[in-house]
């Protein structure tokens, strides 16, 4: 097979594919086999219909018609390796030329010859990552720090307590509320209990119920967030029933003895701290994820493919039910090019910085999204690898771990000039060198673009084990 590369835009490319007749004789000797099952022809069984009775029935060009719509795909994916492409989306197929219908013994049956236009990954150059600096915040935990996280623990033990007054910020309200369009009633609900300004019903609500006492009601208009009536504006009437506030234990050692393993408050405290600075610390690794991320697209050009974003933005107002929105789709639009932007530079740094992906890396992966989605991770995993997803997580585990490889070759120093130890939460290159070795021995180790499937037979318990 022969295959030939245009470039036809920066994020474009054409290939010219030559495929020879005895290339193609399998398809078609498949294709005769695959109608014959299906043909009924008198005097011959049904799957054992001779390829001349078929030619005669069916005619020739339908055979080849079928043999060149199997093969078509199989010739495609060989001419994209062939040629190092990164397709970032369906090809347009033109076939340009199909063998002719008359075999010669010299073999001049002729070859299939068809293009093939595709959307491909731009190539597109990182910049050094040794001349990169970054600052992150200070870790500095304040007495406020504490105290906050202190007093949501009390919350957490705290008692709801019927107050005779006015709702404020904070109370907990007990609600019966109706919602009307005209003389239609579109919703109503009884008996809810509702914390003034959790914000997460009807926008203006918290201003509605803050001054009200319990028995008392009020009328308001908003947009409803939810139903079949969905932004449209109604007037909503809505009844305190019974106020309530959440009286807090006293921070004392009874406290510390119900809420924790410690016998002290001051104990209690010394932990909270503790915690305190171990999220901000947390936070300085996710801030330098972010500014690293942040520098590396500012200085980096990335053209990106139209047809790959207008692709994504229909597949996404198309389920939303949303093809009509232009405002909507710009917003979707905007938000799939960052995306786009995004992926194109993290996958050229894998590459650049040579990272492989392990089965145990991809393992990990693979259980906290099913945490997420709230599965069973061996169904999870069962179901996103017969859907033919595990290289799309791999790449997305290789992007992760691209940005931390590449965190370890910058500079990061705080807010007082202080250099920052990141390897908690980045690791270092001697622990991904062990992992490597350790993953290499029992062939798990892949690069990005070469892990094409995943031992679904063994469990979880087993691979972890």
């Amino acid at each position: 097979m022969k295959s030939a590369v245009e470039t036809v835009e920066p994020t474009k490319v054409k290939l010219t594919v030559e495929v020879t007749y005895d290339e193609l004789k399998p398809s078609i000797e498949h294709a005769y086999e695959h109608i014959a099952q299906d043909v009924v022809v008198p005097g011959f069984r049904k799957g054992k219909v001779p390829p001349r009775i078929i030619d005669q029935r069916i005619g020739r060009p339908a055979v080849l018609e079928h043999a060149i719509n199997e093969g078509l795909s199989g010739f495609y994916a060989e001419a994209v390796r062939e040629n190092k492409l990164r397709p970032l989306g369906q090809p347009s197929v033109e076939v340009t030329q199909v063998p002719g219908l008359t075999p010669t013994p010299a073999g001049e049956e002729g070859e299939l010859h068809f293009t093939a236009e595709v959307e491909v990954r731009p190539e597109i150059t990182v910049p050094p990552l040794d001349g990169i600096a970054l600052t992150v915040d200070d870790v500095e935990v304040s007495d406020e720090d504490v105290q906050a996280r202190l007093d949501a623990l009390r919350e957490r033990f705290g008692t709801l307590v019927g107050v005779d007054r006015p709702a404020a910020e904070g109370d907990f309200v007990v609600i019966d509320l109706t919602a009307t369009i005209g003389d239609e009633q579109v919703d109503n609900v009884s008996g809810v209990s509702y914390q003034i300004g959790s914000g997460n019903m009807l926008e203006g609500l918290d201003e509605a119920l803050t001054g009200l006492s319990a028995g008392e009601s009020t009328t308001f208009e908003t947009a409803l967030a939810g139903g079949d009536r969905a932004g449209e504006t109604a007037q909503v009437s809505v009844t305190a029933t019974t106020v309530k506030e959440r009286q807090l234990p006293e921070a004392d050692d009874d406290f510390a003895q119900l809420a924790s393993e410690f016998d002290t408050l001051e104990e209690l405290t010394a932990d909270l701290r503790t915690q305190a600075s171990s999220i901000k610390a947390s936070n300085q690794a996710v801030q330098a994820r972010d500014l690293l991320l942040e520098q590396l697209l500012a200085a980096t050009e990335i053209p990106v493919p139209s047809g790959v974003v207008e692709a994504e933005v229909h597949r996404h107002l198309e389920g939303e039910g949303r093809l009509e929105d232009d405002e909507h789709r710009a917003e979707v639009g905007e938000q799939a090019t960052t995306a786009l932007r995004n992926q194109i530079l993290l996958d050229t740094l894998a590459e650049e910085l040579e990272i492989k992906v392990s089965q145990n890396e991809l393992l990990d992966y693979l259980v906290n999204a099913s945490r997420q989605y709230g599965m069973d991770p061996n169904t999870f995993i069962q179901t996103v690898d017969q859907q033919g997803q595990i290289p799309t997580m791999v790449a997305e585990v290789a992007r992760s771990k691209a940005l931390a490889v590449a965190l370890r070759r910058v500079t990061v120093t705080d807010g007082s000039g202080n250099a920052v130890d990141l390897s908690e939460f980045i690791g270092s290159d001697a622990e991904d060198a062990a992992d490597e070795a350790e993953a290499t021995s029992s062939d798990a180790a892949t690069d990005i673009s070469a892990f094409d499937e995943f031992d679904d037979a063994e469990t979880v318990e087993d691979a972890k084990a």
